[in-house]
């Protein structure tokens, strides 16, 4: 059975963050470098909203899967020819590998069928997106997207200006915000604001620059800490994180033992510790 943080992760986050993203688009590497034999999708499915699914059938019929990215949320699989796939998993998508012969189930909407395998994303609410561009570079709506959180260019002045322009949403409210914190979700803006000991309701534009930099510092920290353990194999994140308590009411924080704090801020549970994390 799954541990009870591993089901929270699964009940409660309204989208998968840039961890859970990361290995998902991993499942598809084990049908690299071998071609599409047939493409099997529903066309009128909304996952496919705004796609030409003729063209994307057309196109990915014989190409084979060279390269996979991820960024934040977003994943997108490059293919021979020029073919390119985008894959937004919405809140309930899934990718996913088989061994053939496989049938589509009733929520699997796309299916890429390789001679031994087959490579498919499945969405039971249809909240995904799936995306398809013919062209040499990378798409443009994949290049319009904003600096990742592990990048050079996600610097402590970039940060220092976001908070600034939004100086009264809450801090944790702003870390959701993926034009600037792309694959960050609910889960690591709480592990943010309890390591940097800050409420989540703390004003954006009230930290101090020791402040902003040590949250720079601790964005970074937790975005490499779940890509290095979610992101490669959904294992346990750091024994001494937040993280393994804040799916339930009733657990006590792992800094100092306090009881632990789960409210609705803005629609979103924030959980904190009133003892680690004193409003001001």
């Amino acid at each position: 059975m799954s541990p009870k943080w591993k089901l929270g992760l699964q009940r409660e986050v309204n989208m998968p963050e840039l961890a859970e993203v990361y290995y998902y688009a991993k499942q598809w590497a084990a049908g690299k470098g071998k071609p599409v034999s047939r493409v099997e999708l529903h066309a009128k499915s909304r996952v496919f909203r705004g796609c030409d699914t003729g063209e994307l059938e057309e196109g990915l019929n014989g190409a084979a899967l060279k390269e996979i990215l991820t960024h934040g949320k977003q994943m997108l699989f490059k293919f021979s020819r020029g073919q390119w796939l985008a894959v937004h998993l919405g809140m309930t998508g899934e990718t996913r590998v088989a061994p053939q012969p496989y049938e589509a189930a009733k929520h699997d909407h796309l299916v890429l069928h390789l001679r031994d395998r087959a490579l498919i994303f499945t969405d039971p609410r249809q909240f995904g997106l799936v995306q398809y561009h013919q062209g040499n570079a990378l798409p443009e709506f994949w290049q319009a997207l904003p600096p990742e959180i592990g990048s050079d260019a996600f610097t402590t002045a970039l940060l220092t200006g976001v908070l600034q322009r939004h100086a009264r949403v809450p801090l944790k409210m702003l870390l959701l915000d993926q034009r600037y914190f792309p694959g960050v979700g609910n889960w690591m803006a709480d592990e943010i604001m309890w390591q940097m000991k800050l409420p989540p309701a703390t004003p954006s534009g009230s930290l101090t620059g020791k402040q902003v930099t040590a949250l720079h510092r601790t964005v970074k920290k937790v975005c490499k800490g779940a890509m290095d353990t979610v992101g490669v194999d959904w294992s346990d994140p750091p024994q001494d994180w937040l993280f393994r308590y804040r799916w339930e009411d009733g657990h006590v924080c792992p800094r100092c033992q306090a009881e632990l704090v789960r409210e609705s801020l803005r629609g979103r549970t924030a959980c904190w510790c009133p003892v680690c994390q004193k409003r001001n």
